[in-house]
Protein backbone atom coordinates (compact mmCIF):
# COMPACT_ATOMS: atom_id res chain seq x y z
CA UNK A 1 0.00 0.00 0.00
CA UNK A 2 3.06 2.63 0.72
CA UNK A 3 4.30 2.21 -3.12
CA UNK A 4 0.89 2.88 -3.88
CA UNK A 5 0.64 6.10 -2.09
CA UNK A 6 4.28 7.36 -3.09
CA UNK A 7 3.02 7.03 -6.62
CA UNK A 8 0.39 9.13 -6.16
CA UNK A 9 1.91 11.51 -3.86
CA UNK A 10 4.37 12.27 -6.69
CA UNK A 11 1.66 13.26 -8.65
CA UNK A 12 1.25 16.17 -6.83
CA UNK A 13 -2.61 15.70 -6.87
CA UNK A 14 -5.09 18.43 -5.44
CA UNK A 15 -6.12 15.58 -2.93
CA UNK A 16 -5.35 13.78 0.40
CA UNK A 17 -4.62 10.44 -1.72
CA UNK A 18 -4.76 8.58 1.59
CA UNK A 19 -8.43 9.12 2.33
CA UNK A 20 -9.84 10.18 -1.18
CA UNK A 21 -12.35 7.55 -2.77
CA UNK A 22 -13.06 9.51 -6.19
CA UNK A 23 -10.50 10.18 -7.51
CA UNK A 24 -11.28 9.23 -10.86
CA UNK A 25 -14.95 9.95 -10.39
CA UNK A 26 -13.99 14.06 -9.32
CA UNK A 27 -11.66 14.27 -11.87
CA UNK A 28 -8.73 14.58 -9.67
CA UNK A 29 -6.72 12.16 -12.07
CA UNK A 30 -6.27 13.19 -15.57
CA UNK A 31 -6.04 10.52 -18.74
CA UNK A 32 -2.37 10.88 -18.24
CA UNK A 33 -2.39 10.61 -14.45
CA UNK A 34 -4.28 6.89 -14.90
CA UNK A 35 -1.55 6.58 -17.76
CA UNK A 36 1.22 7.20 -15.24
CA UNK A 37 0.06 4.92 -12.57
CA UNK A 38 -0.89 2.28 -14.44
CA UNK A 39 2.66 1.86 -15.72
CA UNK A 40 3.84 2.27 -12.17
CA UNK A 41 1.97 -0.12 -11.03
CA UNK A 42 3.14 -2.47 -13.80
CA UNK A 43 6.79 -1.65 -13.42
CA UNK A 44 6.69 -1.84 -9.68
CA UNK A 45 5.00 -4.95 -9.13
CA UNK A 46 5.98 -6.55 -12.02
CA UNK A 47 1.92 -7.46 -13.39
CA UNK A 48 0.14 -6.39 -16.40
CA UNK A 49 -3.29 -5.05 -15.94
CA UNK A 50 -5.63 -5.83 -18.55
CA UNK A 51 -8.04 -3.55 -20.38
CA UNK A 52 -10.53 -5.50 -18.31
CA UNK A 53 -9.30 -3.96 -15.10
CA UNK A 54 -9.22 -0.09 -15.96
CA UNK A 55 -12.12 0.73 -14.21
CA UNK A 56 -13.07 4.18 -12.06
CA UNK A 57 -14.06 1.49 -9.04
CA UNK A 58 -9.69 0.22 -9.32
CA UNK A 59 -8.39 3.84 -9.62
CA UNK A 60 -10.70 5.97 -7.29
CA UNK A 61 -8.82 5.23 -4.42
CA UNK A 62 -5.26 3.99 -3.31
CA UNK A 63 -7.27 1.15 -1.74
CA UNK A 64 -9.04 -0.07 -4.52
CA UNK A 65 -5.85 0.38 -6.55
CA UNK A 66 -3.91 -2.07 -3.95
CA UNK A 67 -7.11 -4.37 -3.89
CA UNK A 68 -6.65 -4.95 -7.75
CA UNK A 69 -2.77 -5.09 -7.81
CA UNK A 70 -3.41 -8.17 -4.99
CA UNK A 71 -6.07 -9.63 -6.98
CA UNK A 72 -3.59 -9.46 -10.45
CA UNK A 73 -0.86 -10.78 -8.09
CA UNK A 74 -3.04 -13.57 -7.05
CA UNK A 75 -3.98 -14.35 -10.88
Amino acid sequence: MDEILEILEELNLDADVSSCDTLVDDGILSSLDLVTIIAELSDRFDITIPAREIRNENFNSAAAMFEMVERLLDE
